[in-house]
C-alpha cells in the first residue's frame, strides 16, 4: 500500500480562507501531519516574502516552492534548492506588453515583489478582494518606477513578472501575444483577470516533483491540493490531486478527488481524510470517490 509523504499546498482560494487566514483547525491538521513524518509545505505563485509569518514559523515546515515552482527553497536553512527564472530580455518583452494595457505590474525578483507606486494606488480598480489587495500592499517593496529597478537589476533573470488586469478582455489578448512572441515562456493565472508569466517548464507540478527527487520522494506518494489554473499541473503530476470545491472546473475536472471550499477548511479536511490516515488504502478510497462522482451516489 503506498502512503503519502509530501503534501503541497496552494495558499489563496486553498489553505487560506478568503480572510487569507490559516485556521486553527487547519495548523493543527498541518502539525499532526509533520509529526508523522509528512512532508508538508506551501506549493504557491507568491514569492516567499508573500507566505504569512504563521506557516514559516511551524516547526518541521521546512520547504517552499515559491513563484509557480520558479524558485524551491529550504526555509530552514534559508537555502535555494532549485530556481528557473524568466530570462531578462523575456521579462521585458512581457513587461512592455504589459503596459500597454490598463495594468498593474509586478516583477518578483530574489523572492521579493515590486511594484510601481502609482500603480499600486489603483489597487481596487485591478482586484476585487479586499483581503487579496492588503496582501499585496503589505507584502511588496514600492517603488517610483518599475523600469529604473529593472535596469538596476542589469540582465538578471527574474522569479516571475505578474499584471493584474482592469478587465479580461485585455487579459486574453496580452495573453495571446506573449504566446506568439515567447516560447521560452509559461502563463498561467490564479485571479481571474492576472496573467503570471515564468520559465518555460516552470509549473508548481514540476516543482513538487523536483523537491520529491530531493527527498527521494515519489509522484504516487505525493499529494496537492489547490484552486486556480496555476495549480492544474501539480494536481495532474501529483499521485493524489485534490481540487477545492471552489476551485476552476477545469481544476475539479483534473483532480483525483473534490473536497471542501477554503472558507470550510478543505484542504485540511483532505489532509486529514487521505495524508493523515496511514491505515487506508489512499488508492481505494480515491477509487471509491470517483466511482460515487460518475453515477452521483452520496
Amino acid at each position: 500500500m503506498s502512503k503519502i509523504k509530501m503534501v503541497g499546498l496552494d495558499l489563496d482560494g486553498t489553505l487560506l480562507n478568503d480572510r487569507k487566514e490559516l485556521t486553527a483547525y487547519a495548523r493543527d491538521v498541518i502539525c499532526r501531519a509533520l509529526d508523522a513524518g509528512v512532508t508538508v509545505l506551501v506549493a504557491t505563485g507568491r514569492p516567499i516574502t508573500g507566505i504569512p509569518k504563521e506557516l514559516k514559523e511551524i516547526p518541521g515546515m521546512r520547504y517552499a516552492v515559491t513563484a509557480n515552482g520558479g524558485r524551491i527553497l529550504d526555509m530552514q536553512y534559508q537555502k535555494i534548492l532549485y530556481e528557473n527564472l524568466v530570462p531578462y530580455e523575456d521579462a521585458i518583452r512581457v513587461v512592455k506588453i504589459f503596459e500597454e494595457y490598463d495594468t498593474m505590474r509586478e516583477i518578483y525578483f530574489d523572492g521579493q515583489g515590486y511594484v510601481q507606486a502609482d500603480e499600486l494606488a489603483k489597487i481596487d480598480r485591478y482586484i476585487l478582494s479586499k483581503p487579496m489587495a492588503d496582501y499585496i500592499r503589505n507584502t511588496r517593496i514600492v517603488v517610483p518606477n518599475l523600469w529604473e529597478k529593472i535596469i538596476e537589476m542589469d540582465g538578471h533573470g527574474m522569479d516571475k513578472v505578474h499584471a493584474l488586469f482592469a478587465n479580461t478582455e485585455e487579459q486574453k489578448a496580452a495573453a495571446k501575444r506573449i504566446e506568439d512572441c515567447a516560447d521560452s515562456l509559461s502563463i498561467s493565472s490564479s485571479l481571474g483577470r492576472n496573467l503570471e508569466i515564468n520559465a518555460k517548464g516552470v509549473n508548481k507540478g514540476a516543482g513538487l516533483l523536483r523537491l520529491g527527487e530531493l527527498l527521494k520522494i515519489k509522484a504516487e506518494e505525493i499529494m496537492a491540493c489547490g484552486d486556480g489554473s496555476n495549480d492544474l499541473e501539480m494536481i495532474r503530476m501529483a499521485g493524489v490531486g485534490v481540487a477545492m470545491e471552489n476551485g476552476t472546473n477545469e481544476v475539479k475536472n483534473a483532480a483525483d478527488y473534490i473536497t471542501e471550499s477554503n472558507e470550510e477548511d478543505g484542504a485540511a479536511k483532505a489532509i486529514e481524510k487521505i495524508a493523515n490516515n496511514n491505515g487506508v488504502d489512499y488508492r481505494a478510497f480515491i477509487s471509491e470517490l470517483k466511482y460515487r462522482r460518475m453515477f452521483f451516489i452520496e
